[in-house]
C-alpha cells in the first residue's frame, strides 16, 4: 500500500499515532523479533517456542504476553495446549519489509 506523505498525518490522530509508537516499540526487542519470525513460518506453543529459542518458557510467556496485549499475536487453544499466531499478514509484511531494508545496505 502506497501513501502520498500527507496522507499520514491526516489518517494518523494522536491516539493512532500512540499505537503506532507502541507497535514500533514491541519491534525494537530481539528476543520479540525472534518469536515473530517462528511464527511467520507456523503456529507454536510456548514450549516449542522456548526450546527453538533457547530461552526459559518463562521469558517466552512474558514475551508473548507483551505482544498479545499489543494485537501483534493471538493465542488459540488446541486441547490443553495454547498455540500462539500472528494476528494477520501485516504484521509479517512489515518484518519482511524490514529485513529487506536491513538486507539491501
Amino acid at each position: 500500500m502506497e501513501y502520498k506523505d500527507n496522507d499520514f498525518h491526516r489518517k494518523l490522530q494522536e491516539s493512532n499515532l500512540y499505537s503506532l509508537t507502541e507497535f514500533f516499540k514491541m519491534l525494537g526487542n530481539p528476543t520479540r523479533i525472534q518469536i515473530l519470525l517462528l511464527l511467520m513460518e507456523h503456529d507454536a506453543c510456548v514450549s516449542e517456542l522456548a526450546d527453538r529459542l533457547g530461552y526459559t518458557q518463562s521469558a517466552v510467556s512474558h514475551q508473548l504476553s507483551l505482544l498479545k496485549s499489543n494485537k501483534l499475536i493471538k493465542q488459540r487453544r488446541d486441547g490443553k495446549m495454547m498455540f500462539y499466531t500472528l494476528v494477520d499478514e501485516h504484521v509479517k509484511m512489515v518484518i519482511g519489509q524490514g529485513t529487506e531494508h536491513i538486507l539491501q545496505r
